[in-house]
């Protein structure tokens, strides 16, 4: 379980960083240069203490990218500005872990104890609690419809994408071979790389002239740096390692509590206050945790 709290950890301070940067620079620039510092960094490992390409499982975690980083990311930030940030996470976490864990039922043969899903389930209960608008939305029944048709395909591409890379594991065993969690999240990034790419051109070949990119980057170089780092390649590195060794029914739920770690850090950088009902999510969600250790 360590490495998917780490990956908790990694992925809340990620979107902290992440949020200051897209701020300055623009959401859809700032996914891909996320990436793009996330690519070379771990491309320094992989290529000098890793496999680099090499490996039997490399179509998989090619794959696993392209559904999770391209698909599913791409997805989300759609599902953002039409139901917001909290509708958008409740959709995509309450709903990647249970569809992960019967893929991987289904594809993998892995099952989890009737204990395992209670506790799992009890953490999204937890976030669902925390994350619940406070009032009823006032939202266009076309922008609702939109955004939880986003949502869900974001849902679908976290789940999807982390059964992939528990198939690439289970490929790489087969064939004797030992491909350690920066590898992994290395050769999985290419494929996220491909499909931000192309949205990345087609984005800015509609965007309206604005500052020249290195004005507006001057004040944003180190939270490109800090995001790159911290989240799609220390963060994904762990989830890999996660995966490498948990079930997804196990370990999508512990990363679905990254919304409710996100407290303390946006208090702190961006003076955002807990509400009460967030504080009992969080308790809902932590006896899920320690029940979840127990059963392990």
């Amino acid at each position: 379980m360590l490495p998917a709290f780490l990956t908790t950890l990694l992925y809340s301070i990620s979107a902290v960083t992440g949020s200051r940067f897209s701020r300055l620079v623009g959401g859809v620039e700032a996914n891909f240069l996320r990436i793009l510092v996330a690519t070379v960094l771990l491309g320094l490992y992989a290529h000098t203490f890793g496999m680099g390409f090499e490996g039997s499982a490399l179509p998989y975690f090619l794959i696993s990218g392209l559904i999770g980083f391209g698909i599913g990311d791409l997805a989300l930030y759609q599902a953002f500005p039409r139901i917001g940030s909290r509708l958008s996470m409740i959709l995509v976490h309450c709903l990647a872990a249970p569809v992960a864990t019967a893929v991987e039922w289904v594809w993998l043969g892995t099952s989890l104890t009737l204990l395992q899903v209670s506790c799992s389930l009890l953490i999204l209960a937890g976030v669902a609690v925390a994350l619940a608008p406070s009032e009823h939305l006032h939202i266009p029944r076309a922008a609702l419809i939109a955004g939880v048709i986003f949502g869900v395909v974001a849902a679908l591409g976290q789940a999807g994408g982390a059964v992939v890379s528990r198939k690439a594991y289970d490929v790489a065993r087969a064939a004797g071979q030992d491909i350690d969690g920066i590898t992994a999240a290395y050769q999985r990034i290419w494929g996220g790389v491909a499909l931000g790419a192309i949205f990345y051109v087609l984005h800015r070949l509609r965007a309206p002239a604005g500052r020249p990119f290195l004005e507006r980057m001057r004040p944003a170089w180190k939270w490109m740096f800090l995001n790159g780092a911290i989240g799609p390649a220390l963060g994904v590195s762990c989830f890999q390692w996660a995966l490498s060794t948990t079930p997804t029914g196990i370990v999508l739920p512990i990363v679905a509590l990254t919304p409710l770690t996100i407290i303390p850090f946006a208090r702190r950088f961006e003076n955002e206050h807990p509400t009460r009902r967030s504080l009992l999510g969080g308790v809902i969600a932590v006896a899920g945790v320690v029940g979840l250790r127990i059963s392990l």
